[in-house]
């Protein structure tokens, strides 16, 4: 929680909201998302200030979807070589050539991308920007949380829809749940499931979307997956974002390093709560870091690799007990439908013999997401379902 209060909306950020149906009371909470503020306490805490995390350092974690291991080599070295020069606030260029690494990789003019400490503020800012009291959000059912309780926080209208038979994002019952909704949220990869939709999925909800309405897809897993992205249909369509971290797949979660790819002003929009703050301050080390290991290309093919023989160890392990997974997964991570037994009894049980893992959905309880690690902390997982099960 901030040590201070928020700091007042600029007076254009007040006009819009109060313009979309919120009223002044609903300001100052409003404010307090971008000052990390009552939004965090509901959203959810983070994994670095969980209750009990220091001590439980030693066990093996499967539960928060980080790599198993750091950055890779360039990236290391790239952040290395900036420690030394971080005397200065910016020596050289780096955060717009971090900007320009990505457009190049990307395909998309330098003002449609904006970085960002994670993805987790431009996910709340999305909700907050384009949802109100009359435009609300729609999300599928299982997925990551964190726009939803952002909406629920500020009382826009809300609706979950529960996926399709494969694990895909229902997208026709999304759009049927909420035919004038301010931004319709799609993770694909998906998390909790790994699963994905198509993109031919996605171009249907944009072309059939209400007027001004955004698709915001969260491709924080779409390194580990290999696929292409919904950068395409962003060139095509001024209401499509794309958000990206640096926590998965990079290896960078602590570093704290993300962007979002938009249209200007659809960053202006969402940067007008705080002139740019968040997105403007970057530790140099993660930017230098960050973009140093996007070209990566040899790096992120071995790793992939690697994650998805390990994933096979862990799950080869759940079908040899009997328990059926939810199959599909391109990402690291997969679900175990326990048979029975609540997500939260197996986590006791497996916290028990050293192993932490994740956790479960409201609409599958008897399920918990497990993250793949090294094929040696899979091995271990194995290990002990073999003891549990």
């Amino acid at each position: 929680m901030p040590l201070h209060p928020p700091a007042p909306l600029p007076e254009e950020a007040r006009a819009d909201l109060i313009a979309r149906g919120y009223n002044r009371r609903d300001l100052g909470r409003i404010a307090a998302v971008f000052g990390l503020g009552a939004v965090a306490a509901r959203a959810g805490t983070p994994a670095w200030a969980a209750p009990g995390a220091a001590a439980s350092a030693n066990m093996l974690h499967l539960d928060a979807n980080e790599c198993w291991t750091g950055p890779f080599a360039a990236g290391q070295e790239a952040a290395r070589a900036m420690v030394a020069r971080s005397n200065r606030y910016e020596p050289a260029d780096e955060h717009d050539d971090f900007i320009r690494e990505v457009a190049r990789i990307e395909g998309v003019p330098f003002d449609w991308i904006a970085p960002w400490p994670g993805s987790s503020d431009p996910l709340c800012r999305a909700v907050v920007s384009f949802c109100s009291p009359t435009r609300g959000l729609v999300t599928g059912n299982p997925t990551f949380e964190l726009a939803w309780r952002t909406a629920e926080w500020l009382g826009a209208p809300l609706k979950r829809v529960p996926l399709t038979a494969d694990h895909r994002h229902d997208v026709r019952a999304m759009l049927a749940a909420d035919p004038r909704a301010g931004v319709y949220y799609v993770c694909t990869p998906n998390n909790p499931t790994g699963t994905v939709t198509p993109l031919e999925d996605l171009a249907w909800l944009v072309a059939n979307k209400p007027a001004g309405a955004k698709v915001l897809v969260d491709e924080a897993y779409i390194h580990w997956a290999g696929l292409p992205s919904a950068v395409a249909l962003l060139k095509q369509h001024p209401d499509v974002m794309v958000l990206r971290t640096f926590s998965k797949m990079f290896g960078m979660a602590g570093m704290r390093m993300g962007f979002i790819m938009a249209r200007p002003e659809v960053l202006a929009a969402m940067m007008r709560y705080d002139g740019g703050m968040q997105s403007g301050s970057l530790p140099l080390p993660s930017l230098a870091c960050a973009r140093a290991s996007l070209s990566q290309g040899a790096d992120i093919a071995r790793r992939r690799a690697e994650m998805e023989a390990a994933r096979e160890v862990g799950q080869r392990a759940a079908r040899a007990k009997g328990l059926k997974l939810v199959e599909g997964s391109r990402a690291n991570m997969f679900m175990i439908d326990w048979g029975g037994r609540t997500g939260k009894a197996m986590q006791d049980l497996f916290r028990a013999q050293g192993v932490e893992i994740g956790r479960s959905w409201d609409i599958w309880p008897g399920m918990s997401r497990i993250t793949v690690g090294s094929m040696a902390e899979m091995e271990q997982f194995a290990t002990v379902l073999g003891k549990i099960v």
